[in-house]
């Protein structure tokens, strides 16, 4: 009788894993319990001290999907102070775009929940703290507004070593200053409880290399 009771109640465990992992499978998480996502529209901008041949080389863990112009082991372009840059064809472009998929697991321990109507204010404040200009917060925010401000609530988590460990970057010559700003955000029907995010201030001096980019957490 014993053995029976012990054999229900392996099974019954049993049901009970697999349940929760039909589950887990059925909201779009993996089975770690933490959030699927996509990288979306990082964006490179350099600003050289004076006219310089540069050449920007991006180490993605994941799969490249687009990028413009097209990405042949590296970007080369002649990059101007202003932040003009011309390939060898004499095309001029404003950045350097990528955009590829792939399974970060991006960090949500510290953050901000935003109500929708409130994001483009909120986008605004931390950007210009994050060592954003006008024009590239700018160009951030038209991009994201639409998606984020029809949530009722967004939760939003500016990324460090989680976004740059699987996008690095080897850029000669190698630039004076770099700011990488990376926005993980995740639209909520309620709102919740999370420690705020220090923004830390940017000196933005000499060669300067300033990329921006998000990611919808699904």
């Amino acid at each position: 009788m014993k053995t029976i009771l012990k054999i229900l109640l392996a099974l019954c465990v049993l049901l009970l894993l697999i349940f929760g992992l039909l589950r887990l499978a059925e909201s779009g998480l993996p089975f770690d319990g933490r959030p699927n996502s996509v990288p979306a529209k990082p964006v490179i901008y350099l600003y050289p001290e004076e006219v310089t041949d540069v050449t920007v080389r991006l180490d993605y863990t994941g799969k490249l999907t687009c990028t413009y112009p097209a990405y042949k082991n590296g970007w080369t372009v002649t990059a101007a102070p202003d932040g003009t840059l011309t390939d060898a064809a004499g095309q001029t472009y404003n950045y350097l775009y990528w955009e590829g998929e792939g399974t970060e697991r991006y960090d949500f321990s510290k953050g901000f929940c935003v109500p929708g109507a409130d994001t483009a204010a909120f986008l605004e404040d931390a950007l210009a703290q994050l060592g954003l200009t006008r024009k590239e917060a700018n160009e951030f925010i038209v991009y994201w507004l639409p998606r984020m401000e029809q949530s009722p609530y967004n939760l939003i988590a500016f990324q460090q070593e989680a976004y740059t460990d699987t996008a690095k970057l080897t850029v000669t010559p190698a630039p004076d200053s770099i700011l990488r700003v990376f926005m993980a955000w995740q639209p909520l029907e309620a709102p919740v409880d999370i420690p705020a995010q220090t923004l830390p201030a940017f000196d933005r001096h000499g060669f300067t290399l300033v990329e921006w980019g998000g990611a919808e957490v699904k």
